[in-house]
């Protein structure tokens, strides 16, 4: 008996946090993302998910166009088909790896400091005295984040885009002995405008998703200072998990049969 009543307990707090997310997603939309708007408040906010998140996004797409060209080329050298890993290479970075791996490092960089930043500021008290100020902080504090999310997550994927396909393309004639010139007429002519923009979708989803963890687990912070940690870590793994489902999810809307 102590088992099922530890399973119900369970099952209910996981209703329980569905429940209170779905209301805080709807006041966030509904509030934050309707007129007025903070436009400095906007602007800051895509300096810091954007501009800030370029160094760590930049990297980690070149590194992985470039493996995934070793990669590629290892595995087709067995078929004789080594004239396609440029083109697999544009498709991989363009539709998959450019906008899930910028998400997860925007995730890691960026929810958590929205989450650390707002559960100071419930912890303190200072999202109260917003409301006795009559500000509302929907407004405020999390509409800001969740247009700046949105807006700045398919930039920084079309950098991404760019910087992995030219890691690919570095690795590829340096290293594998690829023509240069052969290289990118293959990218450029197996590359569709719907593999582009299927992933920028997705970057714009990825975006909303990571605002929105970051908001929430922040906002309903509490415990002081290691609650904010709770918060800070929950922001991270959700927004983690929710950008891969999203993924599998659009993958299957976008390319399923």
């Amino acid at each position: 008996m102590n088992f099922v009543a530890h399973l119900g307990r369970t099952v209910l707090a996981l209703f329980a946090e569905v429940g209170r997310s779905s209301l805080f997603l709807k006041e966030a939309l509904v509030q934050g993302m309707t007129p007025h708007f903070y436009w400095r408040q906007i602007f800051t906010q895509m300096m810091r998910i954007g501009y800030f998140s370029l160094p760590v996004v930049g990297l980690t797409a070149f590194f992985t166009g470039g493996v995934l060209a070793l990669q590629i080329y290892i595995g087709s050298s067995r078929f004789n088909a080594e004239n396609l890993v440029s083109s697999i290479v544009a498709l991989g970075i363009t539709r998959e790896l450019g906008p899930v791996l910028a998400g997860l490092m925007v995730a890691g960089r960026v929810a958590a400091a929205i989450a650390a930043e707002l559960g100071t500021m419930r912890v303190t008290e200072q999202i109260d005295a917003l409301s006795t100020l009559s500000t509302n902080p929907y407004k405020y504090l999390v509409g800001p984040r969740l247009l700046a999310g949105v807006i700045t997550l398919p930039l920084l994927v079309v950098i991404a885009d760019t910087i992995g396909i030219m890691g690919g393309y570095i690795v590829g004639t340096k290293s594998l002995g690829f023509n240069g010139a052969a290289y990118i007429k293959n990218t450029v002519d197996f590359l569709e405008i719907g593999d582009v923009t299927s992933g920028l979708i997705k970057a714009a989803v990825f975006g909303f998703i990571i605002a929105l963890m970051g908001c929430y687990h922040g906002f309903h912070s509490k415990g002081g200072a290691q609650g904010v940690g709770r918060a800070t870590t929950n922001a991270v793994v959700s927004a983690s998990i929710l950008i891969l489902a999203a993924n599998y999810a659009m993958t299957s809307l976008l390319f399923g049969k």
